[in-house]
């Protein structure tokens, strides 16, 4: 399979020459090297650093200019990798941005931790930020067809849409044992706020079981034996590693909304498969509604990041469960979905949400129309 072209990389190549830093975030594996190497790869030199090289990190963690200089040479494109490993990141990347103005800055993290603390304040009105995904379906479907990428798609709701996965068909879970091994989290475990590392895999496995549910984080505490803002602080730190993201309920207008739990998301499908050690095959799993409904609000997650949209993302419900899996507002307008895998199922969105809210769009995404749903 060739490259798959990702759909970021229009947007970070207009940005260049700016006179600001481009920074990539993303989780492990994704492909954020790559992409950068390749866009670096477009001029005639540049500098790389990586930053898992203790001699590398070395030459950065001065903060003088001078050594900083001496590192650099006369190249005007310096490639910071895993920049987030490197001791005051932050004032590093603001004296070359500052200090050597004719340098186009690329910088990567693999982990929003310390590099996204670090950096924000140094950097304020010096940086482009971007976001690398593992591989979306709009870049699949872009790379080997549409049609080919719907045969996929049981395999992908199995498997996810790491670039390697991706790569290495018919040995996905070896791919994704490795992936989840610890390699995922990393960044997580050699931060000083993980206290208790075991909990990561406990807490990641309780998700993992109520995917697609509204999560309480009363009851998480609970059943870990953990405080509540133990969990909420462990939540916060897997979501800054890219390993899961968050819906929060929509609830403004009617009294019996709910306002208080919310829902997690992993990223990838084959990570949240992994964690469970579940790769069986689509037909003959019982968490096929779970698998869709994480698949389509990742990747539409992927799709409003990649089109720097603002629309901002909810579900809705009740406590007479009333619910709607999904909804996007912008601009003040909403727009609402049901996410079924049965393409069977007709679902009547709720007389007291098309009062409260007057969505523009209420539709079903199911197989038959999700291309449309992601632009694809």
């Amino acid at each position: 399979m060739k490259m798959i072209e990702r759909a970021i990389q229009p947007k970070i190549v207009r940005r260049w020459g700016s006179g600001r830093a481009i920074v990539l975030l993303g989780p492990k594996q994704v492909g954020k090297t790559t992409l950068l190497k390749k866009i670096c790869g477009s001029y005639p030199s540049y500098r790389f650093f990586d930053a898992d090289q203790p001699s590398d990190r070395a030459l950065l963690e001065n903060q003088d200019l001078a050594p900083i200089q001496q590192a650099i040479g006369n190249e005007t494109t310096v490639f910071i990798d895993e920049a987030q490993r490197i001791k005051n990141v932050g004032l590093t990347l603001k004296i070359i941005t500052d200090q050597l103005p004719q340098i186009q800055l690329i910088v990567s993290g693999s982990s929003a931790l310390e590099l996204g603390n670090e950096i924000n304040e140094p950097l304020t009105g010096r940086k482009w930020e971007f976001r690398l995904y593992p591989i979306s379906w709009g870049e699949l479907s872009q790379n080997i067809g549409a049609f080919e990428a719907k045969k996929q798609l049981p395999v992908r709701l199995v498997f996810g849409m790491y670039p390697d996965v991706i790569t290495f068909a018919g040995d996905e879970p070896t791919v994704l044992n490795k992936l989840t091994s610890s390699y995922l989290y990393r960044d997580l475990l050699e931060y000083n706020g993980i206290r208790k590392p075991e909990l990561i895999n406990k807490l990641l496995t309780a998700l993992a079981f109520q995917l697609g549910n509204e999560v309480s984080l009363n009851e998480l505490s609970r059943l870990l034996e953990v405080s509540k803002e133990t969990v909420g602080t462990y939540l916060d730190l897997l979501e800054k590693a890219f390993i899961i993201f968050r819906l929060n309920p929509l609830s403004r207008n009617l009294r019996n909304e709910i306002n208080t739990n919310r829902k997690f998301y992993f990223y990838d499908n084959g990570v949240r498969n992994a964690i469970i050690g579940d790769y069986k095959p689509l037909a003959l799993r019982g968490d096929i509604g779970a698998l869709w409904e994480n698949f389509i609000v990742s990747e539409r997650i992927k799709q409003l990041s990649y089109e720097q949209s603002w629309a901002k993302p909810y579900f809705w419900r009740t406590y007479q469960q009333q619910e709607i899996d999904y909804i996007e507002e912008q601009d003040g307008a909403f727009r609402a979905y049901e996410i079924k895998w049965n393409r069977r199922v007709k679902k009547k969105f709720p007389a007291s949400f098309i009062d409260a809210y007057a969505p523009e769009v209420t539709e079903i995404v199911n197989p038959d129309n999700f291309n449309k749903f992601l632009g694809t």
